[in-house]
């Protein structure tokens, strides 16, 4: 009887390590697409920052290709850009392995 369960141990080894690769390999691709969210919300931020400056004549120039400007420089793509007045609303969107990743952001001077 102890000769059928030789090398049973050896196998059991095997698979424990192959789930604990998979899992590992599952948890850094994760973090990494959570990275790149990051990344693209900051893009989002400067780009709208850089549309507000320009709406309010900090920077000269055009709104919309002041934040198409940024956006360029942080690899990701404005989707839409709209400024009422001061205030600037821009949309980013990235593509990482396949998938797109979004982001919006607002900026402009304090309500008030």
């Amino acid at each position: 009887m102890r000769r059928s369960e030789r090398g049973a141990g050896s196998i059991l080894a095997l698979a424990v390590l192959a789930a604990t690769v998979l899992l590992t390999s599952l948890v850094v691709a994760v973090l990494a697409l959570l990275a790149d969210a990051r990344s693209v919300a900051n893009a989002a931020d400067a780009a709208a920052l850089a549309a507000a400056d320009t709406a309010s004549g900090a920077i000269a120039g055009f709104p919309c290709e002041a934040a198409e400007a940024v956006a360029t420089l942080n690899e990701t793509a404005v989707t839409q850009c709209m400024v009422i007045g001061l205030v600037a609303s821009v949309s980013v969107r990235r593509r990482v392995h396949g998938i797109d990743i979004s982001a919006s952001a607002r900026a402009g001077p304090p309500a008030g």
